[in-house]
């Protein structure tokens, strides 16, 4: 079954089944990069909603280049700003495929200081 799948299709498929065992009814903070971005969103998977995004790619955050640990750390901040604003706390970490490394954890971790619990 998950014979064909690379590494990434994997890794991925083996955290979104352990967010849902474990995440309860929280919101999911999902992650995606690219090799000039980073995205992040808040997404209520019970109602299939987005309550929160941000990006490099936002007039306000664009800056030379997104791919950048300090770009990744100001759309942390962002997202953590406007999910708390939306009225939400409370995350599951969805780190998709992506090792917890490089943007990835800076975003994680300028999440955690703008206001977010995961």
């Amino acid at each position: 079954m998950a014979k064909g799948l690379s590494l990434f299709e994997r890794r991925r498929r083996r955290v979104r089944t352990a967010l849902r065992a474990r995440g309860g009814m929280r919101p999911r903070l999902s992650i995606h990069r690219s090799g000039r971005h980073i995205y992040a969103q808040v997404i209520d998977d019970a109602q299939g909603r987005t309550l929160a995004a941000a990006s490099t790619l936002d007039k306000d955050l664009r800056e030379a280049t997104g791919a950048t640990t300090e770009a990744a750390a100001s759309v942390g901040k962002a997202v953590a700003e406007r999910a708390k604003a939306a009225g939400v706390t409370q995350v599951v970490f969805d780190r998709g495929g992506f090792l917890f490394h490089g943007r990835v954890k800076a975003l994680a971790d300028a999440a955690r200081e703008g206001g977010l619990e995961f």
